[in-house]
């Protein structure tokens, strides 16, 4: 009997609100546990402010090689959205059409999710991706997650293009 590696995924939220106690995260938990139903090692979300704390989580979070790391919130275009400004720089290579059909994806549902700046790409060996901070936000961007995870991981092992 073949037994498949266990896949670990770290989930970061990017809320100032929530990382002071003056909001609850009602993104993080919806991520974690799609996860969870698809048996990834996943511990209880990251969640830091808006900012330099994101660019911080992130890159503790590679330091420990997962495969995949999700983060929600600081997508948008309020002053203290600045999660892509904190990813970019993170990544070896970017992979434009991932966060494009994100976008897509959200228009379907609201005509603001044209608005999300979120950025997907790969670091070293892990795929991150930048979903916004609203429950329908994360909820279309785990539909198009939900075709794709599991073969970019793949993919960053070495594996074919079956």
């Amino acid at each position: 009997m073949t037994t498949l590696p266990v896949r670990r995924a770290v989930v970061i939220v990017a809320s100032t609100r929530a990382a002071a106690g003056r909001a609850d995260d009602l993104t993080g938990p919806v991520i974690r546990e799609w996860f969870e139903k698809r048996l990834y090692d996943v511990a209880p979300p990251v969640v830091v402010a808006d900012g330099e704390p994101v660019g911080r989580a992130l890159a503790e979070a590679l330091a420990s090689s997962p495969d995949v790391i999700v983060t929600t919130g600081g997508t948008g275009v309020s002053p203290t959205d600045a999660t892509p400004e904190q990813t970019a720089p993170l990544l070896d290579r970017q992979l434009p059409g991932v966060a494009d059909e994100l976008r897509r994806r959200g228009v379907s549902a609201t005509p603001l999710a044209v608005l999300s700046r979120g950025v997907a790409g790969v670091a070293g060996r892990t795929f991150v991706v930048n979903l916004p901070g609203s429950r329908g936000g994360v909820r279309d961007g785990l539909v198009v997650l939900d075709g794709l995870v599991d073969h970019v991981i793949d993919q960053l092992a070495g594996g074919s293009h079956d």
